[in-house]
């Protein structure tokens, strides 16, 4: 069970919004646009990032102007839940070639992989090399991804 996180009132929801939209966001634009002093904005950040409130600051690249222009979703299911090769798949796959996230999901599979990758070959490749020789996987089905929009609705759990 995790540990409750610490509550977070009007002001630190309002910089969450703001870091949402621009991380970039100088201290003296937060502080101006939530209404507080920047020394308050610096402490709250702070304290946000120490609670975890923050998990930290990312650049949105795009990977496409990079050369990885297709991307899929591959589901995972595992041939056993034996904790070591449970452990030894959750620790390697996120450092794999290509891939931008892990998620450890409920239902018929196991795990779903959002990977990147130049062109088809180059995801066949990914599969056959990753996912079809590791040991602990028992069946794969990929979904290419045709559009990725951004969603905000989940600002709504921070009003």
């Amino acid at each position: 069970m995790e540990p409750k996180k610490a509550e977070i009132d009007r002001v630190d929801r309002a910089l969450l919004k703001a870091l949402s939209v621009n991380a970039r966001a100088s201290g003296a634009a937060l502080a101006a646009e939530i209404g507080v002093a920047e020394s308050t904005v610096s402490l709250r950040l702070r304290r946000l990032q120490q609670l975890g409130h923050i998990r930290g600051y990312r650049a949105n690249i795009d990977l496409a102007a990079l050369g990885a222009s297709l991307q899929a979703l591959i589901s995972v299911r595992l041939a056993k839940h034996a904790r070591v090769q449970i452990d030894d798949f959750r620790n390697a796959a996120p450092h794999w070639p290509g891939v931008i996230g892990l998620f450890h999901t409920a239902g018929a599979d196991d795990y779903l992989l959002h990977v990147a990758a130049a062109n088809a070959s180059a995801l066949r490749d990914f599969v056959l090399e990753h996912l079809a020789e590791h040991p602990a996987v028992a069946h794969t089905e990929t979904n290419l991804i045709f559009e990725y929009v951004d969603g905000d609705g989940w600002q709504d759990l921070v009003n």
